[in-house]
């Protein structure tokens, strides 16, 4: 099942508990299995994930590009049971002129394939709610040119009575996906139709979408009414999730690496307590500009010991060094665990 947390209205949203990793011995873990491809994909989303399949490492105990354990964070216990057939999306407020559209008429819009990484603004430093899938759906663009948006700021609703606003502009080049990995979006993922906002938290990615409302003044949304500010640019982030032991005193360490639509241009690790820095190696990038790759390092180490993982960003940007938890605004630092021999 999907790593799934209810938040509270009292919006006590840390992802899963930062748990120091301890080397494990080959074969005590199978590597998690590749992602099924479905036997009625269409050519295009066969492709691209055999692509991801292929340049996913073959580290055990690593989570391939393509997740098979999406995490899920919700408001409420259940999960709205949407009818696709009575369902609408309406796009309202200062707009040129509203629109109202059934699941036909989004069908009915050229269909686009994305690899998109969503992370949790309460997610731990080296927490694991951040996944990646490939996303089928329209454009926003394509809906709101139609609208003609005469204010800067956009409230998206879903069915659950979550919202959430920020700046339109982050919206425009966004996707609304209804199909994930190449099947029809789960319930528990925002079926029928979800917002995807490029390189932001997860909490502006609204799921179970009823309406888009634009407006000309700012004004909070649901967690920002509870003390968190995660409608920016997500914080860049190397997650160190395994570590192995290769036996005659060799290890490998391999994780994760984001850091939005900036992507990653290196993860570096270390160590002897960040006093110097060896560059690991990193998966082949997916097509898209807001993914996360994987990488992994091999190394001799004399015993016990810590290793500790940073990132850089395509900009040349080293991740913040400074450790601080999710609230309010997402977890900084560098990510350090303990690995040696059992």
């Amino acid at each position: 099942p999907a790593r799934r947390r209810v938040l509270g209205a009292v919006g006590s949203a840390i992802g899963a508990s930062a748990l120091g990793l301890f080397v494990r011995g080959t074969g005590e873990e199978p590597f998690p299995s590749p992602l099924e491809i479905p036997e009625d994909a269409r050519p295009e989303i066969r492709e691209l994930l055999t692509q991801a399949r292929d340049r996913s490492f073959d580290v055990e105990g690593l989570e391939p590009l393509v997740s098979t354990d999406f995490y899920e964070v919700d408001i409420g216990n259940v999960d709205p049971d949407v009818d696709r057939d009575e369902w609408s999306l309406s796009i309202t407020g200062a707009v040129a002129e509203e629109r109202e559209y059934d699941f036909a008429d989004i069908e009915a819009v050229p269909l686009e394939d994305r690899f998109a990484t969503l992370r949790c603004v309460g997610d731990q430093l080296n927490g694991r709610q951040m996944d990646t899938a490939l996303w089928s759906g329209v454009r926003v663009a394509a809906l709101l040119e139609a609208a003609e948006p005469e204010g800067d700021r956009v409230i998206l609703h879903g069915a659950d009575g979550y919202y959430n606003e920020f700046p339109i502009d982050a919206l425009w080049p966004g996707l609304l996906a209804y199909r994930m990995n190449g099947r029809p979006l789960p319930r528990a993922h925002g079926s029928p139709l979800r917002a995807l906002v490029p390189g932001h938290w997860g909490e502006i990615n609204v799921k179970w979408l009823t309406e888009i409302e634009v407006r000309d003044e700012d004004t909070a949304g649901y967690w920002e009414h509870r003390g968190w500010h995660g409608t920016g640019p997500v914080n860049t982030v190397a997650k160190l999730r395994q570590a192995n032991f290769l036996g005659s005193g060799r290890f490998e360490v391999a994780g994760h690496a984001y850091a939005g639509t900036r992507g990653i241009e290196a993860v570096e690790v270390s160590i002897d307590g960040g006093d110097t820095w060896t560059e690991a190696e990193l998966s082949e990038p997916l097509p898209g500009d807001d993914v996360w790759r994987q990488w992994r390092h091999e190394y001799g180490a004399g015993g016990t010991h810590e290793a500790i993982v940073r990132a850089r960003d395509g900009d040349g940007n080293l991740q913040i060094p400074e450790e601080d938890g999710p609230r309010p605004d997402g977890a900084t630092g560098w990510v350090s665990e303990t690995v040696g021999p059992r």
